[in-house]
């Protein structure tokens, strides 16, 4: 995915881990929301609300999905899928890049 056409964006940063990871939020022509972030090297655990498609753009990580307990390595071009309410590890030793497309909880 290297362009997003027709969207509208937010041009307020969601910061998060003293800046370590950053995102900013887009909405598509269709009302989708998605964001565009950058995950500097580190250690992080995040919780999602909604259930999330996250797609990795560029560099290399290892992420503990929900309800496992030993790290996957994914790398630029492979998606990884999250449930809604879950909680998930991630870490990286080079900046990684994602798209993460969010699905609404019904």
């Amino acid at each position: 995915m290297e362009k997003l056409e027709n969207v509208t964006a937010i041009a307020k940063a969601n910061v998060y881990f003293d800046g370590k990871v950053v995102s900013h939020t887009i909405y598509t022509a269709d009302g989708d929301r998605k964001t565009l972030g950058l995950f500097l090297p580190g250690d992080y655990e995040f919780g999602t609300g909604d259930a999330e498609i996250m797609d990795i753009i560029d560099g290399v990580c290892q992420v503990r999905l929900p309800g496992t307990t030993e790290y996957i390595e994914i790398k630029a071009g492979e998606t990884f899928n999250l449930p809604g309410n879950s909680k998930f590890g991630f870490r990286c030793y080079v900046p990684v890049q994602y798209v993460c497309s969010y699905i609404p909880l019904s």
